[in-house]
């Protein structure tokens, strides 16, 4: 029979220790959590949100883009436990770690974005990926001379690629 709990859906109310580890994680206030669990239950009631999901809820923060090659790269980061949805917990992390912090921090979540690999460097293919879906972002339609992500990608390495091996580790990445 196994336990049921585990088949439900998300719970409905945050627990005070859920509270807490939130805000202690985040710049969010105790108000501000809830509001963001309620409103991710309203629109996700069993508490999960898929893939598809994701990028149909990226692609209203750029009408008239093609947010799917990036939406689909920040999923997979985002989705840190591999289940292939996003729970509430990872869901406000993501929003913190892309709405708080510093300018490095948000540079370790585009490096991390951009690592698709997750072996902690940044090829070039994986670079060319992720400019590639950054003109989609951007409504940019010429992927020719100057503008080939290809291109662009071992131009961008070759500049901050320190230790010349034609990948970029987060430090270089960041420094650059």
């Amino acid at each position: 029979m196994g336990n049921k709990s585990t088949k439900k859906g998300a719970p409905q109310q945050l627990t005070p220790q859920q509270i807490s580890m939130f805000t202690a994680t985040t710049e969010f206030n105790e108000k501000q959590i809830r509001d963001w669990h309620a409103e991710f239950i309203r629109d996700y009631p069993n508490g999960k949100l898929s893939k598809k999901q994701f990028i149909n809820m990226y692609s209203h923060f750029y009408p008239g883009k093609n947010a799917d090659a990036f939406s689909k790269l920040a999923f997979s980061t985002f989705d840190s436990n591999h289940d292939g949805t996003i729970d509430f917990y990872e869901f406000i992390l993501a929003v913190a770690a892309t709405s708080q912090g510093d300018l490095n921090d948000r540079l370790e979540i585009a490096f991390d974005i951009c690592d698709s690999s997750d072996d902690g460097q940044i090829d070039r293919k994986e670079l060319a990926v992720m400019i590639s879906a950054m003109y989609d972002l951007l409504g940019e339609t010429n992927r020719s001379g100057d503008y080939d992500p290809k291109k662009r990608a071992v131009e961008i390495i070759g500049k901050l690629d320190v230790n010349g091996d034609k990948k970029l580790n987060k430090y270089e990445f960041i420094a650059g």
